[in-house]
């Protein structure tokens, strides 16, 4: 006669608990490099942002092309309170040793998850099949 697996049950508090600390993970992980580092923007030197306060904002001297200027005005933006937005640029250099903890984070999560999903396959193949000998 063949036996039926019959997983084990989670309560509904173990769900409550583990949505509860999946939430509090990913609020962690979009609002740590917010709080890390506040301004990841090239910062202008105090010359040049005075400097670019005495020029007048118009489309054309931010670089924008008619269309990007209508689609500006359409989110309610003008040449002045879009300057701010088009000038800040954001710093794309990477950090050798922020990449390699990232790297190593994920890499290490996938081989955890990857052992412990192992060792729960066998414990059901075990349960349901038996040890097959061993």
């Amino acid at each position: 006669m063949a036996q039926h697996y019959a997983p084990p049950k989670q309560g509904g508090m173990g769900q409550f608990i583990d949505s509860i600390l999946l939430m509090v993970l990913v609020f962690i992980c979009l609002l740590a490099p917010v709080y890390l580092k506040a301004d990841h923007s090239a910062a202008p030197p105090e010359e040049a942002k005075e400097a670019a306060t005495t020029v007048e904002a118009t489309w054309q001297a931010l670089g924008q092309t008619p269309v990007q200027a209508q689609q500006w005005e359409k989110l309610g933006h003008t040449p002045e309170t879009a300057k701010p937005i088009i000038e800040n640029r954001f710093d794309y250099t990477v950090d050798p040793i922020a990449l390699i903890v990232t790297i190593a984070v994920i890499v290490g999560y996938f081989v955890f998850v990857f052992r412990i999903s192992d060792r729960e396959y066998r414990e059901v193949v075990r349960e349901h099949f038996g040890d097959g000998g061993k």
